[in-house]
């Protein structure tokens, strides 16, 4: 059943407030009244109607005045109004044009023509409210495609957003779920679905919370990206959160519980937005890219479950803050020279020396 449209009638004139809501409510219309500006504006902010009827000459605030601080406000600026007045100059006409209003009435109001004027300025607002509608909808559809990062760029310079690729300073992370393949033959699509959005829920929540970036989710893991001033500490202190997210998760769920690793590699790449040309439209991502970014990916590839692999660079900027355990020279697929791996393992407590 299709909602009855509310009419605020605002006329300091007991009769015509009687005259107007016995002849609106009889079409159907809803209708509430005020008797002056200011209780007006208090029944607008308590519960928005969808036109107001606002006679123009009222002592305090008047009509004039009603109409600009209702348009000048955010949250009230669509709310058609229908000025009614004694007054017919052109002067007036401007004056209520200046204010905002959407349309006139002088006084004494054609009963047909206040209908009519009624009609068409809420088919209007229909309208309005549709194209709106539609467009809320279609930002939170491309939304769902667009990382935060690239979002944060588009806010800062939305005329021409700074979407290329540089060469910045960040710490790369990868992390996986540790034997996903064993766990796809052992659990139901659906119930291993629901596992790791679980588990990822908790972690993005991590990376979100430290400033980090996700670049991308894949069925068993995801990259983020670092870029704080502190972001080599930052991005270990992350993975700690990461590793005690997952053993709170498994105290909850002992009958599945899961296992991550993870790689961790500092340095310069390439940073930026990429788009993805498809049939079904465009798809972004924001990346660091290049062999910064490949490394903590082979780290992570040779990460043991629980286990946090750092490269060198990501090892000498942690200093003496965090406890590392060296394995040593370690030949990584797709890499030339021999690279040397640390484990992180946590941070170094206070009283140590």
């Amino acid at each position: 059943m299709r909602r009855q449209a509310k009419i605020l009638i605002v006329d300091d004139e007991p009769f015509n407030v009687d005259l107007l809501e016995q002849l609106l409510e009889e079409l159907g219309y809803e209708t509430v009244s005020a008797c002056n500006g200011q209780e007006a504006l208090e029944k607008v902010a308590a519960a928005a109607p969808d036109l107001l009827l606002l006679d123009v000459m009222m002592p305090g605030l008047d009509g004039f005045a009603v109409c600009r601080r209702l348009k000048d406000n955010e949250e009230t600026r669509l709310i058609p109004i229908v000025m009614m007045t004694a007054l017919g100059s052109v002067e007036d006409r401007i004056r209520g044009i200046e204010a905002g209003a959407d349309d006139f009435l002088t006084k004494p109001v054609d009963e047909r023509e206040l209908l009519a004027r009624i009609r068409t300025t809420l088919r209007l607002k229909e309208t309005v409210e549709r194209k709106l509608g539609e467009l809320r909808r279609i930002k939170d559809h491309f939304a769902k495609f667009v990382p935060e990062a690239v979002k944060r760029l588009v806010a800062a310079n939305p005329e021409a957003p700074e979407l290329e690729k540089h060469p910045r300073d960040v710490t790369v992370l990868f992390l996986d779920i540790s034997g996903y393949s064993h766990l796809s033959q052992r659990l139901p699509p659906a119930v291993l679905n629901g596992l790791v959005e679980r588990y990822f829920s908790a972690f993005l929540d991590c990376i979100h919370a430290a400033g980090g970036d996700i670049n991308e989710t894949a069925g068993d893991g995801f990259m983020a990206i670092f870029q704080d001033p502190q972001h080599a500490l930052t991005a270990a202190d992350t993975a700690l959160a990461l590793l005690a997210a997952t053993e709170a998760l498994n105290a909850e769920n002992a009958a599945q519980p899961l296992s991550v690793h993870m790689g961790l590699n500092s340095g310069t790449a390439l940073v930026g937005s990429t788009r993805f040309e498809g049939l079904r439209g465009a798809r972004w991502t924001f990346t660091a890219s290049g062999p910064v970014t490949n490394l903590a990916a082979r780290l992570a590839g040779l990460a043991a479950p629980g286990q946090i692999c750092l490269g060198p660079e990501a090892a000498r900027r942690l200093g003496g803050r965090y406890r590392l355990r060296r394995l040593g020279q370690v030949h990584l697929k797709h890499l030339d020279a021999p690279v040397e791996v640390y484990c992180l393992v946590g941070p170094v407590s206070r009283g140590a020396a």
